[in-house]
């Protein structure tokens, strides 16, 4: 029992060390080490141009790839009902026609 009390306490003691230090490295810090000039709006270049044109193709592959699933699930629901309707034609002939002789 002591030794898990022990355990607990270092590891809050570490973790509360852990805090401390990346606070002070974050308060003390010169401001360049905080962000790069993109971070402060310095958005400029063609750099930065093409990483836009690359999130926007991601976004459509994206789109284009849940719009097929949707376009599938859709087509099966579709499919599922013709084959219950002919299922419910089959069976309601069937009735009609009466009781089959042997």
């Amino acid at each position: 029992m002591r030794g898990d009390a022990r355990l607990s306490s270092a590891k809050l003691t570490s973790g509360i060390r852990s805090i401390v230090a990346t606070l002070a490295a974050v308060l003390i810090g010169s401001s360049t080490v905080r962000a790069c000039p993109v971070c402060f709006g310095g958005a400029e270049g063609s750099l930065i141009d093409g990483a836009k044109l690359g999130v926007l193709a991601l976004v459509a592959v994206t789109l284009a790839v849940q719009g097929a699933f949707v376009a599938f699930f859709l087509y099966l629901r579709k499919r599922a009902k013709q084959v219950a309707e002919l299922d419910l034609e089959a069976e309601w002939l069937d009735l009609q026609r009466g009781p089959r002789s042997s």
